[in-house]
């Protein structure tokens, strides 16, 4: 029986390495988030889109947004998809800042409530604070990225 040469199970330098740990849970919470807002935005669109058409519209972008930056981390190692990840989180974090301000000093804008509310009070605020996670992933992988593409 010839002899085979061992395989190695490790990712090579010109192989983008899977992501793990934090990384693999954070893409889990914003796709679970990508599910709920999509599903709510879906629901309240087409039960009822004339009682507050700007809410229902804006938890609509926030189902967009989580739909783009669990894409975006999940294919980070390109430098395309990273750079989408970078906008995507940005946008989100600016609209959860803007909208939950809106919603706390303008509340007759927001009869109803969206995905960004309160912060996302009726996410447990899992919407102020993910978007502050992404952004620390993406900068502290920035630099393993960077001396793998080195490498390569």
């Amino acid at each position: 029986m010839p002899e085979t040469a061992p395989t190695s199970t490790a990712p090579s330098a010109a192989s983008p390495r899977r992501m793990t740990g934090v990384g693999r849970v954070l893409v889990v919470v914003y796709a679970i988030m990508a599910l709920g807002a999509t599903g709510r935005s879906f629901v309240q669109i087409v039960r009822e889109f004339d009682d507050a058409p700007l809410a229902y519209s804006l938890s609509a972008l926030a189902a967009l947004v989580y739909i783009l930056a669990t894409l975006a981390l999940v294919f980070s190692a390109s430098e395309r998809w990273y750079r989408v990840a970078w906008a995507a989180i940005v946008f989100e974090l600016v609209g959860v800042l803007v909208v939950g301000t809106l919603s706390l000093t303008h509340p007759e804008l927001f009869d109803h409530p969206t995905v960004w509310s309160g912060y996302g009070i009726g996410y447990v605020l899992v919407p102020l604070v993910l978007p502050f996670l992404g952004l620390w992933w993406l900068i502290t992988h920035r630099h393993a990225r960077a001396a793998a593409e080195g490498a390569a």
